[in-house]
């Protein structure tokens, strides 16, 4: 059979969660497709990995077999990937939005300078995946928004906080206010990211500062343009004071808000990993910048 190493990811993940709900928050998919996923396995394995029941996920004997096995594999495979990058001198840094890395490419020149030989490749992920690219394996490093589900599991340096504001359509009745108290948002329909992604989506749709209100979801999107899109047809939402100068539209205005927390831009790497000077260079050369910002 072809293996789908994200597949063994998911498995590893429910194996350590023992549960399908756990793993899925961990792993930023829905819990439908992640238990698609794991049937899909045993399926192709011909074998019961898991004993279903109300408290959860419990291992076969052939189950915890795999479990045995399957990790020193993953451990296997991420090697070999660092190692031909580390060959072929190729770091990959992780990002959500143009706001949080706007002084990345000067640290990336800064870095270049010094190592000529190592290509530096910046990889957006869409907000299904707010650690940007880390949970499946796809980076060695990320700039990531604070807080996002799992995050105890990397390595985080914190750099900088910014505002947050709202984005509004051009004809909202609060458009033209200077600053907007977020009270007033309270029972707006808001764009959202989608649930998968758990305590992401609740800190931008501002959850603690609403003290029990409950939540209007007028959206769900997980790309820039389809979260514009959604506030220019009459939703609004959050969004960090740097979304002003990256993403702009003429029907869309942005206006800071009073009674919200703000967005803290951090970055993050694999814990345990053997320290390699030059992505050690390229990180520290970033956070100079980041934090300068």
């Amino acid at each position: 059979m072809d293996v789908d190493l994200r597949v063994l990811r998911y498995f590893v993940a429910v194996a350590e969660d023992g549960s399908l709900t756990g793993a899925a928050a961990r792993l930023f998919v829905s819990q439908p497709a992640l238990t698609k996923r794991i049937r899909r396995l045993e399926e192709d394995l011909g074998v019961r990995l898991f004993t279903r029941s109300r408290s959860g996920m419990a291992l076969t004997e052939a189950g915890r077999e795999f479990a045995a096995r399957v990790p020193t594999l993953l451990d296997a495979w991420d090697g070999t990937v660092r190692a031909t990058g580390r060959a072929a001198r190729v770091l990959r840094l992780g990002f959500l939005d143009a706001g949080a890395v706007g002084a990345v490419p000067e640290a990336v020149a800064e870095f270049r300078r010094g190592r000529p030989q190592w290509r530096v490749e910046l990889r957006q992920c869409d907000w299904s995946d707010p650690s940007a690219g880390l949970a499946r394996g796809e980076v060695d490093a990320a700039v990531v928004r604070l807080p996002f589900p799992g995050q105890e599991r990397w390595e985080v340096r914190e750099l900088f906080a910014e505002e947050r504001g709202v984005l509004l359509p051009a004809s909202h009745r609060l458009a033209k206010a200077r600053t907007v108290d977020f009270q007033e948002l309270l029972d707006e329909p808001f764009v959202a990211a989608g649930g998968e992604t758990a305590a992401w989506r609740e800190h931008w749709l501002a959850v603690e500062e609403r003290e029990g209100h409950p939540v209007r979801v007028g959206a769900v999107t997980s790309r820039p343009d389809e979260w514009l899109g959604a506030v220019a047809g009459g939703c609004v939402a959050l969004a960090p004071a740097s979304a002003a100068r990256f993403y702009s539209r003429p029907d869309v205005v942005f206006r800071p808000v009073h009674g919200v927390s703000p967005s803290r831009v951090g970055l993050a790497r694999p814990r345990g990993r053997t320290r390699e000077p030059a992505l050690d260079e390229l990180l520290t050369a970033i956070a100079r910048r980041l934090r300068g910002s």
